[in-house]
């Protein structure tokens, strides 16, 4: 008794309650068609305020250092860095010159059903010239000695048609389906450049908030310094309480000066996402706050994953490409059938010629015919049945790249929608560190001048502060990244925008710690650094 395939008997052993969900074909059609309605189309042009950040040209080279010195910083939104990286950048350009590319391939494929005339010349012109003579006997019979002396000029028109074709069908089928696959992708990478666009502008309002609470943190650093030492002087507190408070401010110009690399590194990656001129470096004109809720469900998010993922219809335009390809080699071995009509003219001048034997000095023919052309392979040693099979066998592959594919589309929607309700949890908890941490601080500083506690209890207090600080930064940034994610992941944008803040027009004074400055730290050369801490 023969045994079903491993894959068949595999698909019978699953769950019978997968049997009543319907099959992909069903739902999105065998060969699914790109739908553009449902992504925003992508910018085209700037507005007047973006127009002197186009993209340099694509074979620009920088050679001298002045051309790659940063001159001007310049904030941008959210919606700026959106329109200006659609505009601009290359990646997303490469997939619109590849559809194009498979556009024309579509075209050249379905020119195979219309006629084909050629033109062919034999001669234009040709000159055939030679002398002949006798001797002996001969020339004593034939008399004087004869010469060519002769011009011709010829040519062929033939037309062609393809009455029977068997791989004309199949060759158009799969270059229609590239076509949309080429679509598809272009819908595919404008999503993820909107994704990527989005989560470097979350990195680089998370830098600029370490920047701020690394400032904050070493203006803190500063102000307990000052009153540790006024407290020594006095006779009141001992060195030790000093060298704490040197400690800390040291730690916190460590943080600043990991935040404003981290700055640095953000801008110019987002600037070369945007492919920016040369000299200019995108700043975040926004702040970072929390952008939304995300209304749908999880359910109806995972299925409106499957609803609205190029990736899915990829994979069907994969699997009817294959079978395509399967008939087409099958169409190696069928007979092919052609209607032709051929016309040779041509037209000599000069004398008769006794090496080339046409009657005549001066003429013309014409010579027209019309038939059919019949080819068939009758046996090639079964080399079309084994590459159709091999494209048969390559389509149900492509049947499980789509089941490999649908599974990774859940989970990359679950995992988003668990870690956007953690990064929920993580704003509230670290909110409240944050003003309970602020306020033991107050408390410590107090206690500390009051003379009823030590030093070590500021510098914990404050250390704690700047952890509580980076925390609720980071899940605040955490939060976006999540939500722009369900928004790539599920094809939606079904986002409760919150309602912002009202703000006073000055920034709130906390104890004189804003009106301390911190002043820059010139860089020594790592090698004297080194050598200060021996």
């Amino acid at each position: 008794m023969a045994t079903l395939p491993f894959a068949v008997r595999a698909q019978s052993a699953a769950d019978p309650a997968a049997e009543s969900l319907p099959l992909a074909p069903q739902v999105k059609g065998s060969r699914p068609k790109a739908n553009t309605k449902v992504v925003p189309p992508a910018a085209t042009t700037l507005g007047p305020e973006l127009q002197d950040l186009r993209a340099p040209n694509s074979l620009a080279l920088p050679t001298k250092p002045e051309q790659v010195q940063i001159r001007e910083l310049r904030p941008l939104g959210l919606s700026d860095v959106e329109t200006l990286a659609e505009v601009n950048n290359p990646n997303l350009k490469v997939i619109a010159s590849q559809v194009d590319q498979a556009q024309s391939n579509l075209r050249a494929q379905i020119s195979l059903w219309y006629p084909t005339l050629s033109l062919s010349a034999s001669g234009l012109p040709s000159y055939t010239g030679g002398k002949q003579g006798a001797t002996g006997l001969a020339a004593s019979t034939s008399g004087s000695s004869t010469t060519t002396d002769r011009w011709f000029v010829g040519g062929q028109l033939q037309a062609s048609w393809a009455l029977i074709n068997p791989q004309r069908v199949p060759a158009v089928a799969a270059a229609r389906d590239g076509f949309e696959k080429a679509k598809d992708q272009y819908l595919v990478a404008l999503r993820e450049l909107r994704l990527q666009v989005a989560v470097s502008y979350f990195d680089l309002q998370q830098s600029d908030d370490s920047v701020r609470i690394g400032q904050e943190s070493v203006r803190a650093s500063l102000i307990s310094l000052r009153d540790a030492r006024a407290r020594f002087q006095a006779g009141v507190a001992t060195k030790l309480e000093v060298l704490e408070a040197e400690t800390q401010l040291a730690r916190d110009e460590q943080l600043l000066t990991t935040s404003l690399a981290s700055q640095a590194i953000a801008r110019r990656a987002l600037a070369s996402l945007l492919d920016l001129p040369q000299t200019v470096t995108p700043t975040a004109k926004d702040p970072a706050r929390v952008i939304g809720t995300w209304l749908p469900s999880l359910q109806e998010s995972i299925v409106a994953a499957y609803a609205f993922r190029e990736e899915l219809d990829q994979a069907l335009l994969d699997i009817s490409i294959a079978n395509s390809t399967a008939n087409q080699a099958l169409g190696a071995v069928q007979p092919f059938l052609n209607i032709f009509n051929t016309l040779i003219a041509g037209a000599y001048n000069g004398r008769q010629s006794v090496l080339v034997d046409l009657p005549g000095s001066t003429g013309w023919n014409l010579d027209n015919t019309l038939g059919l052309n019949v080819t068939w392979n009758i046996f090639d040693g079964g080399a079309a049945a084994a590459r159709s099979r091999a494209s048969k066998q390559q389509a149900q592959q492509y049947t499980f790249e789509f089941a490999k594919r649908r599974d990774a589309i859940r989970q990359e929607v679950e995992t988003s929608f668990y870690e956007l309700e953690k990064d929920n949890r993580n704003i509230t908890t670290t909110s409240r560190e944050v003003i309970s941490a602020r306020e033991a601080l107050r408390l410590a500083r107090l206690r500390f001048q009051a003379g009823v506690t030590t030093q070590r209890e500021v510098v914990d207090n404050q250390r704690d502060l700047t952890q509580a600080e980076v925390r609720y930064s980071s899940a605040i940034s955490s939060y976006n990244k999540r939500l722009a994610e369900l928004r790539r992941r599920t094809g939606l944008d079904q986002i409760a925008l919150c309602t912002p803040s009202v703000l006073p027009a000055k920034k709130p004074v906390l104890d004189g710690v804003t009106s301390v400055p911190v002043e820059p730290i010139p860089l020594q050369p790592a090698c004297q650094a080194a050598k200060s801490a021996l």
